[in-house]
């Protein structure tokens, strides 16, 4: 399973599509997202897959953690959020 990475451009709509779809077929998804804009973004897309899969019969829950990811040789901090069915 792969990482979904978020930027502060992401289109929220394709963003929770991935998760949905990732959370239907792994029945687990992982968000990355660095920066302000791109949790917005992410955190927008959360609540969009939460409707999506509603519709299913599918639950969520996500957990947020905080991860270091090393860009260019620059070490970042990212918030990954963990989606799980309840």
């Amino acid at each position: 399973m792969e990482m979904i990475k978020v930027s502060a451009n992401s289109r929220t709509s394709a963003v929770a599509g991935a998760i949905a779809g990732v959370v239907r077929e792994h029945k687990r998804a992982e968000v990355q997202a660095i920066g302000a804009g791109a949790v917005n973004q992410a955190i927008k897309a959360l609540v969009l897959a939460k409707g999506y899969l509603e519709g299913d019969g599918i639950s969520i829950v996500a957990v947020p953690e905080f991860v270091d990811v090393d860009i260019d040789g620059k070490v970042r901090t990212a918030i990954k959020l963990v989606i799980d069915p309840r």
